[in-house]
């Protein structure tokens, strides 16, 4: 239950420096472009680990990149129907927009940072 608590916080978190990224100008202009996405992927590497609980490093990594990938290669799909989904707020942060390669760039980053902070921070609270 405390390794539970700690992914739903870190996802939570994440969730709230993500927003903040996106809706705010308290970050550096460089941070703002590009934080929002390596946050994101940091997310859905926190609900990996919370949904999947296997402790294998590999899926840990593999996982979340290939959930991100999947959905920003989605991006390139423009049916009107998805388009539409992608229009409203709730959407648009989910799905985002439009694909961009350098995407990828800060989803791999945002992910290694989170599997860094899980391995030598966390690990250490609940192990």
């Amino acid at each position: 239950m405390k390794r539970a608590a700690i992914y739903i916080a870190a996802v939570f978190v994440c969730i709230l420096i993500g927003l903040s990224s996106r809706y705010t100008s308290i970050y550096p202009k460089i941070l703002q472009v590009h934080l929002g996405d390596a946050v994101w992927a940091s997310m859905i590497y926190f609900g990996c680990k919370l949904i999947l609980t296997n402790d294998k490093k590999l899926p840990a990594i593999l996982n979340p990149l290939l959930f991100c990938c999947f959905i920003e290669f989605s991006q390139a799909y423009q049916a009107n129907w998805i388009v539409n989904i992608r229009s409203t707020l709730i959407g648009g942060l989910i799905l985002g927009k439009g694909f961009l390669w350098i995407d990828l760039v800060r989803y791999i980053i945002g992910i290694v940072i989170a599997f860094c902070a899980d391995n030598f921070l966390l690990k250490r609270k609940t192990g």
